[in-house]
């Protein structure tokens, strides 16, 4: 049978989702659990792979069992043996053609960037002390929806078919001392939503002029755009799939 483990870490301990070699990864860490608890090697898939340092609120990962489980039962045990840093939120059975990463309709991520220098809040956000001009970066953001291939905003090295993401919304809202960039869209790319918010903040600064997005975008040239913010900031907050996959 076919399980969906919903699930969320605190990335700072962490190099990232995948596991990679001589370093400590959340997928590797659950995996490992995982085998104590069935005495076996067991595998998860996960709906994408986050970057050393970037937390997430809700990511969603898939696994096989050979016979029905009590979920949550497991979740108990799993919550019990998983370090602090990650939270098991529940698990559920799914059709056995159900995969977390390609039924994944859509994606959200927050990032987060705090205008007041506070020690509670300089794991989970960028520090910035100059003001911001949230109107043109909005006005900027905006123009996101209307271009598909997001070339300019990848990763060089990387081995995606296609730079094509569909995206929904991006917008800034204010939260207190933070700006907060709220981003949705059907996929996106390594690196995307970190290039993106450090060329909004290039535009909030007055490096850059909003109408410039159009050019960047057009070049599909990473150096085009402005630098990748720091992976602190960034959540992933939430993975939706449709109805479909659920017995």
């Amino acid at each position: 049978m076919r399980y969906f483990i919903d699930l969320a870490y605190d990335g700072s301990a962490f190099h990232g989702w995948q596991i990679q070699p001589n370093a400590n990864s959340v997928q590797e860490t659950i995996e490992n659990a995982l085998g104590v608890i069935f005495q076996k090697k067991m595998q998860i898939v996960g709906a994408g792979r986050t970057d050393a340092g970037v937390h997430a609120k809700q990511l969603m990962a898939h696994w096989d069992c050979d016979k029905e489980i009590d979920t949550a039962q497991l979740q108990f045990k799993l919550n019990n043996m998983l370090p602090d840093e990650i939270a098991i939120t529940s698990i559920y059975p799914v059709k056995d053609d159900a995969h977390a990463r390609f039924d994944a309709v859509a994606r959200e991520y927050k990032y987060y960037v705090s205008s007041k220098k506070n020690p509670f809040q300089h794991q989970y956000s960028y520090y910035l002390k100059r003001k911001l001009n949230m109107e043109k970066m909005n006005e900027a953001a905006g123009i996101l929806k209307n271009y598909t291939d997001f070339k300019c905003f990848s990763k060089s090295r990387t081995d995606v078919h296609t730079y094509n993401c569909k995206i929904e919304f991006a917008y800034w809202e204010a939260e207190k001392e933070l700006l907060v960039f709220t981003i949705k869209a059907d996929r996106f790319l390594r690196n995307m939503v970190r290039a993106i918010v450090g060329t909004l903040i290039e535009i909030g600064l007055g490096k850059m002029e909003v109408e410039e997005m159009h050019q960047i975008i057009k070049s599909r040239n990473r150096s085009n755009a402005g630098k990748s913010v720091e992976a602190k900031g960034l959540f992933l907050t939430k993975v939706e799939y449709p109805v479909t996959i659920l017995i």
